[in-house]
């Protein structure tokens, strides 16, 4: 505000609950002007939006702004049952208690592997950083890649990220039933073991 830029925030991966809040933004207590969305927003359909305060909304003339594929009707359909879900089933709240969940497990994880070198966690996306020496944190790529193959062999699938590959990254659906997140995570467990 102070210097007159925009704030344009992508929460086309974090957006509509992931992190126990709708917007992942609404952690920090910064408020965008600009925010982008997609992904879950229609629930597998391809559908995107930029939502934003009404001064830059407004700002292009009538008809000014457009795209080739706007408007779908059946996506845009999609979108607005998404809406009706994600109020009715309180997904962000429940995106909040499968944080709590993730985290005790791999906080009790990294506290008996010291290949664990950090745990994040914001709702239901989570990230186990894994480092051959916790004291100098050189990344352990190789050991992320083998834990990412043997939970796979398990029937498990994450993936890895982070610049040297080396963080181990969760995203459960909002839905899943509390039986499957608690298997998952033990097949996690047990491929951090193996």
């Amino acid at each position: 505000d102070r210097h007159g830029m925009l704030l344009i925030v992508d929460e086309i991966q974090t957006g509509f609950g992931r992190t126990g809040k709708f917007f992942a933004i609404e952690h920090s207590g910064v408020q965008a002007d600009l925010i982008t969305v997609a992904k879950s927003l229609a629930a597998g359909f391809p559908l995107s939006a930029v939502v934003g305060k009404a001064q830059v909304m407004d700002a292009p003339d009538p008809g000014g702004l457009g795209g080739t594929y706007g408007g779908n009707p059946v996506a845009c359909a999609a979108g607005l049952a998404v809406m009706d879900v994600m109020r009715d089933e309180k997904l962000p709240e429940r995106a909040a208690r499968i944080g709590s969940v993730v985290e005790e497990r791999m906080q009790s994880w990294a506290a008996d592997h010291k290949l664990i070198g950090d745990v994040r966690v914001v709702g239901a996306m989570a990230g186990m950083e894994l480092v051959r020496d916790r004291g100098t944190k050189e990344p352990a790529d190789k050991e992320a890649a083998k834990i990412i193959a043997t939970a796979r062999e398990k029937g498990l699938i994450i993936l890895r990220c982070g610049v040297h590959h080396n963080v181990i990254r969760t995203l459960m659906p909002l839905t899943i039933p509390d039986e499957l997140l608690e298997e998952g995570l033990d097949m996690l467990g047990a491929s951090l073991g193996a």
